[in-house]
């Protein structure tokens, strides 16, 4: 089985190349995957999948960090402008851009899932001529988006994926799910989906991520330790007045934002395990003869358990009602993104080690390695863990130009013929688990 999913993988492997630098140029943020998410629910139709998408896969309220309306428009008119499928437009129209493809092998055994992301950042691509994408003519065309963590690979892997099962729809046995998830930058998306009931028939499941500091040819069984995170966007509303004329008649909401910013900062930690609290960006006021009638700033909360970062929401929770009332404020207080921490199952580890040692480039295999950051897919992770069933998330290690995040990030494409071959493997001999 092994080497024919490697003879279908290579010879796929220039189409996932293109596939890769297509995404990579038409990069689009979370929620205005409107190109990207077309493009994936038409090519898995085309294969034979059944295809469900927008908000048979999203539940609406439970999306967080939404762009206004006209942005949503203005994006989708920009999408079309550069190729989305248009057949596909109004199930994902307002920003519902999750696609999942279902295969039935029509034989029992298992649902098995993979989870993988489609969403850029807010973040301009480098032009420097060392730059590869800029080199080679596939750096974003489009501002102030970037796939600066490899979403762009993330979707050809699940492409090649969908390819390969398609063409071994005969060695299936049970179903499998292909989820396209919108909006993991700033964990904004997988709730949405979760919520949707997208993950509460599988039995295995599996999310991947490509670089993370992990070198190319070592495959990571499951990434251990993402941290809890909770996103947050307040807006303090005061009274302006003339500074030097009336200064008493005045509600300083600049004052209430940097009082609530120092003492955000001074949280005491919980001996439960790691937190972290950062304010990263700060608005305020309109002149400097005015008192501030405005303040706005972003913050994040994390914790290496779930319990330790709602410690850290709830203290951040009394600091900023504490200013407002010291200040005479009113503070509005937005929920835009939030992660679980969530542990890969010890009992699927060995399972992806076993099918990751067929894959030819594969050169090293970890059980499980310390990850950085947060990651919404641990919503996913734990919803098919409380109802039974397995999950853990593959790290497939690659080369970077840059670290992720970085206006320079690009990968070794090697990384995608790596990915393709282990997670279809990881489908195809579910069965015999």
């Amino acid at each position: 089985m092994e080497k024919r999913v490697h003879s279908i993988v290579e010879e796929l492997s220039p189409t996932l190349l293109k596939w890769r630098r297509d995404f990579h140029r038409y990069a689009e943020s979370g929620w205005v995957e409107f190109r990207t998410a077309s493009i994936v629910a038409s090519t898995l139709q085309e294969w034979g999948f059944e295809v469900k998408a927008g908000r048979e896969v999203i539940k609406p309220e439970a999306r967080m960090g939404v762009p206004s309306e006209a942005f949503l428009r203005q994006q989708e008119q920009r999408a079309l402008s550069q190729g989305a499928v248009t057949e596909w437009l109004p199930r994902l129209s307002g920003g519902f851009t999750g696609v999942v493809g279902i295969l039935d092998s029509g034989r029992p055994g298992p649902t098995v899932a993979f989870r993988v992301d489609m969403d850029a950042l807010d973040l301009q691509e480098s032009a420097d001529a060392d730059h590869l994408p800029a080199a080679e003519g596939f750096a974003s065309v489009n501002a102030n988006m970037m796939h600066a963590c490899g979403h762009d690979a993330h979707t050809a892997i699940g492409l090649g994926l969908a390819y390969v099962l398609s063409r071994m729809k005969g060695d299936l046995r049970g179903r499998v799910k292909l989820i396209f998830q919108p909006a993991e930058e700033g964990v904004r998306g997988a709730r949405s989906m979760v919520e949707a009931g997208v993950v509460d028939d599988v039995d295995l499941f599996f999310a991947c991520h490509v670089g993370t500091g992990v070198p190319l040819g070592e495959v990571v069984c499951g990434a251990d330790g993402y941290l809890a995170t909770t996103k947050i966007d307040v807006t303090y509303r005061g009274v302006a007045s003339h500074a030097g004329g009336h200064p008493e008649d005045g509600k300083n909401a600049l004052l209430a934002a940097a009082s609530a910013v120092l003492n955000l900062h001074a949280i005491s930690r919980h001996s439960g395990g790691n937190s972290r609290i950062n304010v990263g960006v700060l608005h305020a006021g309109s002149g400097r003869n005015i008192i501030p009638n405005h303040a706005a700033f972003k913050l994040e909360t994390r914790g290496d358990t779930s319990e330790v970062n709602e410690y850290i929401l709830s203290r951040a929770m009394d600091v900023i009602h504490g200013a407002a009332a010291m200040y005479g404020v009113q503070a509005e207080i937005d929920i835009v993104g939030k992660a679980d921490s969530s542990s890969p199952s010890p009992e699927l580890l060995p399972y992806i080690r076993a099918q990751a040692s067929k894959v030819a480039g594969v050169t090293s295999i970890v059980d499980t390695r310390n990850a950085s950051g947060s990651e919404d897919a641990t919503y996913m992770m734990e919803r098919v863990k409380q109802r039974g069933g397995l999950a853990s998330y593959l790290v497939f290690g690659t080369t970077l130009a840059a670290g992720h995040h970085n206006e320079k990030f690009d990968i070794d494409e090697r990384v995608l013929g790596i990915g393709v071959q282990t997670l279809a493997l990881c489908a195809l001999c579910a069965g015999d688990r």
